[in-house]
């Protein structure tokens, strides 16, 4: 495997790549590239796979700190807010890493066809890191190849992803996305709200709506709420909020009164207050600083 590894690391190498996030021809595919170590940055994981090829990094959720590396790879089964920040890179030896995202509809027809089944009662933090072996490594490293042959992407991509799940699913037995597989479990509930919270995230929803939606009392909806994310719902809602004014003032150039508007915040201090406290620096300073540096920080 560690001879896998090198040849993928080393392909990699020959790209042209920028510091920061670099796109593929497969758009759920990602690149990452730092050549220095960062302080910890705040952001949204995704459904995703991933892969260190060199140095390391750290991600933090609630209280759980997870330090991963070419050795190991991390799993996300839903969107969760995290801090991170890589521990290892130079100029000579560059932070890589692969991101890898899925659809839940992805997992979910993956998790039927393999024909999974898990106890109903089985949760826990949809986060976490495991070994990695030479049967994922290997899938990992013929998708980079794929994303080279734009004429037999669209053929191949969703065998290629399946398989990638297959190994998740199967060979790695990844609670995070296994217990997903039980339609009526309080994990699959849990990431059913977690997609109606973030598909209406300019909406006033209750927590009362959201629980009732997916057919749970309060009481558990907060208990498995955050056994999910290791956040409450309101935690989760407000995080997820800062977050996309954030984006709205990087990608958008919204000025920081329409962000706060536009995510639903009558009142500008009240924003500017909550934006520091999470972020650890005002709003305007951040985006300046963000644009300055050129690096995209969603999603790495």
């Amino acid at each position: 495997m560690k001879d896998l590894l090198e040849e993928l690391k080393n392909l990699v190498l020959k790209e042209s790549l920028i510091e920061g996030i670099n796109t593929t021809n497969i758009p759920s595919m990602i690149i990452f590239k730092s050549s220095n170590i960062t302080k910890e940055l705040q952001t949204v994981y995704e459904p995703s796979l991933f892969v260190i090829l060199q140095g390391a990094k750290i991600v933090t959720i609630g209280k759980k700190v997870i330090t991963y590396d070419n050795s190991s790879f991390l799993i996300s089964s839903t969107y969760l807010p995290i801090s991170g920040r890589i521990v290892k890179a130079s100029e000579n030896e560059p932070f890589l890493s692969f991101k890898i995202s899925f659809t839940l509809e992805e997992i979910f027809e993956a998790i039927k066809e393999f024909s999974i089944t898990l106890d109903k009662n089985k949760s826990s933090l949809a986060l976490c890191s495991y070994k990695i072996n030479e049967e994922l490594l290997d899938t990992v490293f013929r998708l980079f190849k794929l994303s080279k042959k734009g004429k037999d992407i669209e053929t191949l991509l969703k065998m290629y992803k399946k398989e990638l799940l297959y190994h998740l699913l199967i060979t790695n037995k990844t609670i995070e996305l296994l217990q997903l597989s039980f339609i009526e479990g309080n994990a699959y509930k849990i990431s059913k709200a977690i997609s109606f919270m973030n598909k209406d995230l300019y909406e006033s929803l209750s927590v009362e709506e959201i629980a009732k939606r997916v057919n749970m009392s309060v009481s558990n909806f907060f208990k498995y709420f955050k056994t999910f994310t290791a956040l409450t719902p309101l935690q989760y809602r407000k995080i997820q909020k800062l977050q996309e004014a954030r984006r709205l003032m990087i990608t958008q150039n919204m000025d920081i009164s329409g962000a706060a508007f536009q995510v639903g915040y009558l009142s500008n201090s009240q924003f500017s207050r909550e934006y520091t406290s999470y972020f650890g620096i005002n709003p305007s300073l951040d985006i300046k600083n963000i644009k300055k540096s050129g690096i995209a920080l969603f999603n790495t």
